[in-house]
C-alpha cells in the first residue's frame, strides 16, 4: 500500500491487493516465531523467575501457542511501581517537547511495524485483517493526537490575570506521578497505546498490565516505546494472572492513578476501592449495551448493513458493538429480512485469511456465556438465526460460535445485560418515544445509533439518548468506528467515570493536576545618603 493509505474500522484506502500480500508475509513471520518464552520488563530489564509460563494461545486454533510468558508475582508489582516512581521524577521534569518527540517516534515505529502488529492481533484475538490493521493504525494516530493536545496547549502552561501590579500568576497542569494501565483483550494495541501514551505525554510513568489473552501484543508495545527512546522505568510491562497481580497493582499505595478499560463490575470495584487517604484519578471505560433504533423512514438496506457490521464485527466483542435493535413495527419484517440475509452472507472461519470476516470468540468462558444467553433466548423468544457452537473441521480447533439474531420480548434481560458475545436482540416498538425509553433504561451509556430520514427524529435522538457516542444513518457501522480526533469515545452512566473520553480533545488533561503559581516581583528601592 502507499504511504498515505490507511485502514480504519469502517473504511480502507489504497491497493488492497498489496495490503493482502504484505499481510500474508507478516502472518508467516509471526507464525515462525511462535512458542518462544518471553520475560516481562521492569526498569528496562527482563525478568523471568522460571516456573510455569502463562500460555498465549490463538482462539482460532488453540494448538497454536503464540508465546509463553514468565508470569509476574506480587513482589514484581512492588518492584515495577518503585521503578516507575524513580523514573518519573526525571521524565516529568523533561521539557514537554522532548517527551513528545519520543512519543511521536513511537507512532512512527508502529506504522513501520503495522503489518506484523496487525497479523499478530489477528491470530491473538481472532480479528479480521481489516479490524487488525485498523487497531494498529488507530494506535499510531492516538499517539500523534495526544501529542498534539499537549503541543496545542503549550504544555498546559497558561499565564493568568494579575490581582496586584507586583504579582505574576501562572497556571500549570502537572503529572500525578505513576499510573497503573490495565487494558482489555479486544483492542490490545490501540487501547493500550492510547491510555498509556496520554499518561506518558502528560509526564507520568506507567506500570502496564495487558490482558491475559493478549500478552504478546503488550510486549510489542513495550518494544515500540523502548526503541523510540523512552527511558528505562518510565513504562514497565507486567504479564501475569489477574488474580495474582491485578488487584495488587491498582491497590498499590505507590500508584497515583488508574486508567482501565474492561467490564463494569471490575471497573466499579476499582473505583470504589482506589481512594483511601485521598481521591485518586480513576479513568474508566466500562463497556456498553448499545442500541440502534430503526424508524419507518429509514433506508432499510443501510440500516441492515450498519447493524450487521456493528453487531458481528469482532464477534460483538467491542464495547461499542450494537447488541440490541429497536425497530418500528411498521418496518420490522422487511428490516429483519434484510438483516438476516446479510448475516447469512458473512464469511465465517479463520479471520486471518484474506476473505475472513467473522471469527472466534476469545476463550472458553465466552463460549459458555454465549451458550447461556442462547438458551435464555430460546426460552423467552425466537432464535431467528444461529444459536449454535460451530463444529467440524477447523471449527473444532477454536472457539467458534454462530452469529445469532433473536427476536425477544422487550422485558428480556438480554436487552439490558452486557454479554460481549455475538447475540443480537431485536425488539419491536410502536414509536420513537418507546424506542428512546427502551434504549435509555439500561445502566450503560456508551454508543447508540438511529436510522431515520426525518431530521426532527434524528435531532430528538441526539437530544434525548443517554449515550456519549452517537451516530445517525451510519451504514458502515451503526454504533461502531470511532476514530481519534473525529469521534470522542466517552461513556455515560455505567460506561465511564469522567465524562470525557479517549479519542477526544479533553483526554490528556485528565492525567494531570492543576497548580497555581504566584510570584511577587521584587520592588526596586532607592536608599538616600
Amino acid at each position: 500500500m502507499t504511504a498515505t493509505a490507511k485502514i480504519t474500522y469502517t473504511s480502507a484506502s489504497g491497493d488492497l491487493g498489496e495490503f493482502h500480500r504484505r499481510f500474508d508475509a507478516a502472518l508467516e513471520t509471526v507464525r515462525s516465531a511462535a512458542g518462544v518464552r518471553h520475560p516481562f520488563y521492569i526498569a528496562g530489564e527482563p525478568v523471568d523467575h522460571g516456573g510455569d509460563p502463562l500460555m498465549d494461545r490463538s482462539p482460532i486454533d488453540t494448538s497454536l501457542v503464540l508465546a509463553r510468558f514468565a508470569a509476574a508475582g506480587p513482589a514484581d508489582v512492588d518492584r515495577a511501581v518503585a521503578a516507575a516512581r524513580q523514573a518519573q521524577r526525571d521524565w516529568g521534569r523533561r521539557p514537554w517537547g522532548e517527551r513528545l518527540t519520543i512519543l511521536r517516534r513511537a507512532a512512527t515505529l508502529i506504522r513501520e511495524r503495522k503489518y506484523e502488529l496487525a497479523a499478530l492481533m489477528s491470530l491473538e484475538v481472532g480479528k479480521s485483517r481489516l479490524e487488525s490493521m485498523g487497531d494498529a493504525e488507530e494506535a499510531a494516530d492516538l499517539l500523534d493526537y495526544y501529542c498534539g493536545q499537549v503541543e496545542e496547549a503549550g504544555g498546559f502552561v497558561r499565564q493568568m490575570a494579575r490581582v496586584t501590579p507586583v504579582e505574576r500568576n501562572t497556571d500549570v497542569l502537572r503529572p500525578y506521578g505513576v499510573f497503573a494501565c490495565i487494558s482489555p483483550f479486544n483492542f490490545p494495541l490501540a487501547l493500550s497505546a492510547g491510555m498509556s501514551s496520554a499518561a506518558l505525554a502528560a509526564g507520568n510513568a506507567v506500570v502496564y498490565k495487558p490482558a491475559e489473552d493478549t500478552p504478546l501484543t503488550g510486549l510489542r508495545l513495550y518494544e515500540v516505546y523502548r526503541d523510540a527512546g523512552l527511558p528505562a522505568g518510565v513504562f514497565n510491562l507486567l504479564v501475569g494472572h489477574r488474580e495474582t497481580i491485578g488487584d495488587r497493582l491498582w491497590q498499590h499505595p505507590g500508584v497515583d492513578g488508574v486508567v482501565f478499560t474492561g467490564s463494569k463490575a471490575v471497573g466499579m470495584r476499582i473505583h470504589a476501592g482506589l481512594s483511601r487517604g485521598w481521591i485518586k484519578p480513576c479513568l474508566l471505560e466500562l463497556g456498553g449495551k448499545n442500541a440502534t433504533i430503526v424508524m419507518p423512514s429509514a433506508d432499510l438496506d443501510a440500516a441492515a448493513e450498519g447493524v450487521m457490521r456493528s453487531a458481528f464485527g469482532l464477534q460483538n466483542q467491542k464495547c461499542s458493538a450494537t447488541s440490541r435493535v429497536y425497530v418500528h413495527r411498521a418496518v420490522a419484517a422487511p428490516f429483519t429480512e434484510r438483516l438476516l440475509a446479510r448475516t447469512r452472507a458473512m464469511r465465517i472461519g479463520d479471520p486471518s485469511e484474506r476473505d475472513g470476516y467473522f471469527g472466534p470468540v476469545i476463550n472458553q468462558r465466552a463460549v459458555e456465556r454465549y451458550e447461556r444467553a442462547v438458551a435464555q433466548a430460546r426460552t423467552e423468544g425466537v432464535v431467528l438465526y444461529g444459536g449454535t457452537r460451530l463444529t467440524g473441521g477447523s471449527f473444532d480447533r477454536g472457539y467458534f460460535v454462530a452469529p445469532t439474531v433473536a427476536r425477544l420480548p422487550l422485558e428480556s434481560t438480554l436487552f439490558t445485560e452486557e454479554l460481549f458475545v455475538p447475540l443480537l436482540a431485536v425488539g419491536e416498538v410502536e414509536s420513537l418515544d418507546q424506542a428512546l425509553a427502551e434504549s435509555n433504561r439500561v445502566e450503560y451509556g456508551l454508543t447508540a445509533g438511529i436510522f431515520s430520514a426525518d431530521p426532527a427524529e434524528v435531532a430528538r435522538f441526539f437530544d434525548e439518548i443517554e449515550a456519549g457516542v452517537c451516530y445517525a444513518n451510519k451504514r458502515t457501522g451503526a454504533t461502531t468506528g470511532a476514530w481519534p480526533g473525529a469521534q470522542p469515545f466517552c461513556g455515560w452512566k455505567g460506561s465511564g467515570s469522567t465524562g470525557k473520553g479517549g479519542c477526544g480533545p479533553y483526554y490528556v488533561a485528565q492525567f494531570m493536576r492543576e497548580q497555581s503559581r504566584t510570584v511577587i516581583e521584587q520592588q526596586s528601592s532607592v536608599v538616600g545618603r
